[in-house]
C-alpha cells in the first residue's frame, strides 16, 4: 500500500491540476474586435456542431439497459452484449441521419491595418459586400457582426 501512495498522489495532482485548467478556461473574459470592410462573401455548407459518436452511446447504453431484462446468468450477458451493440449501430445511424450540413457564408474582410481576415459562420442575411463590419473574437469563435 505504501509503495503506491506516491503513485495515487500524482494522479491527485494531476487531476486537480486539470480541473483547474477547466475552470479557467470556461472564464468569460476580454474579447477581441477588429474593424473592417466586407470584400467577398461566399456561400458555403458548414458541417454540424453535433458531436460525433454521441448516437452510439446514447444507443450502446440504451441497448445495454434493454439487454440487462431479457434472460438469467449467460443469457443475459449475451443479450446485454448484443443489445450494446445493436444499440450502437442504430443510435449511430440515426445521428447519421440527423446530420446534415448548415448554410453559411465565408466573409473576408480588409481590417483597418490591410490585412484581410476570412471567417466562416451561420448565413447571415444582414451583411453585404462593401458593409463596414466588427470581427469579434478569434479562431473558430470568431463572428462578423454589422456596424
Amino acid at each position: 500500500m505504501l509503495n503506491r501512495l506516491p503513485s495515487y498522489a500524482w494522479a491527485g495532482l494531476l487531476a486537480l491540476v486539470l480541473a483547474a485548467g477547466q475552470v479557467f478556461a470556461q472564464q468569460p473574459g476580454e474579447m477581441e474586435i477588429r474593424q473592417g470592410v466586407i470584400e467577398q462573401i461566399t456561400l458555403v455548407q458548414i458541417q454540424s456542431n453535433h458531436h460525433r459518436g454521441i448516437g452510439a452511446i446514447v444507443g450502446g447504453l440504451g441497448g445495454l439497459g434493454i439487454g440487462s431484462l431479457i434472460g438469467a446468468g449467460t443469457g443475459r450477458d449475451v443479450a446485454m452484449v448484443v443489445g450494446t451493440l445493436g444499440g450502437a449501430l442504430v443510435g449511430n445511424e440515426i445521428q447519421k441521419k440527423n446530420d446534415q450540413p448548415v448554410p453559411g457564408q465565408q466573409i473576408i474582410v480588409r481590417v483597418k491595418s490591410g490585412v484581410l481576415v476570412a471567417v466562416t459562420q451561420p448565413t447571415n442575411p444582414d451583411l453585404k459586400i462593401g458593409q463596414r463590419v466588427y470581427i469579434e473574437g478569434s479562431g473558430e469563435g470568431a463572428r462578423v457582426m454589422p456596424q
